[in-house]
């Protein structure tokens, strides 16, 4: 039974070709995504270290403007020794 007309080797290389292109089209959008994941990530990662900073502020009955300030200051000490 003939099962058909078999595909050239141009045929054959021109459709691998393209699945390859249409693979590298889905891993592209694939990284795009799991960039974006990354990116939202890093986003709570420093939302979460200011809560903790927020918290301890609160502890310690201090402002931000205090806080700052005495980094500041503290900075100026070491550059100064």
């Amino acid at each position: 039974m003939p099962r058909g007309v078999r595909k050239s080797p141009l045929v054959k290389l021109r459709d691998e070709l393209k699945d390859t292109q249409d693979s590298i089209e889905q891993y592209k959008a694939a990284i795009k995504k799991l960039q974006e994941k990354e990116k939202q990530i890093q986003d709570e990662i420093k939302l979460e270290e200011f809560k903790e900073v927020s918290a301890i502020l609160e502890e310690q009955n201090m402002s931000l403007w205090e806080l700052k300030e005495l980094l500041i200051s503290k900075a100026e000490i070491e550059q100064g020794s």
